[in-house]
């Protein structure tokens, strides 16, 4: 028998809680950045020591994601939220108590391996709750939220003064009390979701995953992990490790005026992402959007690795890329794949993306040094730019051909909604 879809009160409760949980997970990763220069002052850490307890968030997630995608699919989005968020709890806890690095690091590595799947499990809750109509306004909405926290962690200094002149502890108690709120929302849900089981019919158990199961994605889900590795492979490897130093050494700007212009990508997304998920909901249309989305990207690497114009030119390029890519990615993969495979389908993007990553830094970074990139030698930066330009041209190919592999699909659903008042079924790959 099929479970009935939940009312739409009911799915919006469910979305404000989801939305919460991921505002102190998003804050919790975002942590470390502040109070870096405080570990290295009175800890004695060193930018090593620093950038290893970021470093090491992801190395769990290049295997363990796919892992997590499985669970979510075996065990339901409710339970898995709720035991990653105490996962990601515990690793603040650990962090914000330990004694030494070896403490600090264990606790970031806990977090890591929790992160990753929560964000997973509380996309699959908005696919399930979701499922009738608004899943890109609601992804938008809580990526937004989550996204908010970021951006909270980084204003910390100036809210919370009083406690980062005590020194690096209580910011970091600050982030372990924010994951206690994440866990007391993902604790909500989960209690929410077991009234409703109880309540409705049961639905399908998920089937046991098997590797081959892989193979029966569609071209149309390829096609997306694809765009997935090499869009955020560039504009991630850019934004949140060579922009501001791009910026300062070929455009001449001081380091706060870099900060300042590399900022304003991130904040604009908070505002856009949901936008541009209404309109692709109202629209019943994701695949236009995404290559519209994907396309802006290498425009704007070329508008500013190759003209003059103002920086502003490129970077509102490049904050419309990245507030309209994920507004349609995630909600897109929903309509790709089965609902019992959902979680693996995420997996598997994420973890080909954290491989993407990390190899775009390190090849960024090494086409860098071998050209002596720097503010004398301003010129040496072409090579990393023709790296990500090219990179992101590949990436908006792959986008144009899901818009021709699904976009025919989506059209012919959109229609038939819009005949039969109802929404139009999944676009299978």
């Amino acid at each position: 028998m099929t479970a009935q879809p939940p009312g739409r009160t009911t799915a919006w409760i469910v979305g404000v809680l989801v939305a919460a949980s991921l505002f102190g997970n998003f804050y919790v990763y975002d942590s470390i950045g502040p109070v870096a220069d405080l570990l290295q002052q009175q800890r004695g850490f060193s930018d090593t020591q620093v950038g290893l307890l970021n470093a090491i968030y992801n190395l769990p997630n290049v295997v363990l994601i796919l892992v997590g995608g499985v669970l979510v699919d075996r065990f339901g989005a409710a339970r898995m939220t709720l035991i990653t968020a105490g996962i990601c709890l515990a690793g603040a806890l650990l962090t914000a108590f330990s004694p030494d690095f070896t403490g600090m690091a264990a606790g970031r590595l806990l977090y890591g391996i929790g992160a990753e799947t929560f964000n997973i499990a509380t996309l699959a809750a908005l696919a399930q709750y979701f499922a009738a109509g608004g899943i890109a306004l609601v992804m938008g909405l809580t990526l937004a939220v989550g996204r908010l926290g970021s951006y909270s962690a980084d204003m910390s200094p100036t809210w919370f003064a009083t406690a980062y002149a005590q020194g690096w502890q209580p910011p970091l108690l600050i982030a372990a009390a924010i994951a206690a709120t994440s866990f007391a929302a993902a604790f909500a849900y989960w209690w929410m979701d077991r009234r409703r089981a109880a309540t409705a019919p049961a639905a399908p158990a998920a089937e046991r995953f098997v590797l081959r199961d892989l193979l029966h994605f569609g071209r149309a889900y390829w096609y997306l992990l694809t765009l997935c590795v090499l869009w955020y492979s560039v504009i991630l490897a850019f934004r949140s490790t060579f922009s501001i130093k791009y910026f300062q050494h070929t455009h001449g700007l001081d380091l706060a005026t870099a900060g300042e212009m590399n900022s304003y990508v991130f904040l604009a997304a908070v505002f856009a992402t949901p936008a541009f998920g209404w309109m692709c909901d109202r629209a019943k249309r994701y695949a236009p959007f995404l290559a519209f989305g994907a396309l802006l990207l290498p425009v704007a690497l070329a508008v500013m690795a190759l003209t003059d114009w103002s920086l502003w030119v490129p970077t509102a390029l490049i904050g419309v890329s990245f507030s309209l890519v994920p507004a349609v990615m995630w909600p897109l993969t929903s309509r790709l794949v089965a609902p019992n495979r959902f979680g693996t389908a995420i997996g598997l993007m994420w973890v080909v993306q954290n491989a993407g990553i990390g190899g775009a830094n390190l090849v960024a970074g090494w086409l860098n040094d071998r050209a002596a990139a720097s503010a004398a030698n301003p010129g040496g930066y072409a090579p990393m730019m023709w790296f990500f330009g090219l990179t992101s041209v590949a990436g908006a190919v792959f986008a144009l051909l899901l818009w021709l592999t699904a976009g025919r699909r989506e059209q012919e659903a959109a229609q038939a909604a819009t005949v039969s008042g109802s929404p139009g079924p999944a676009v299978a790959g």
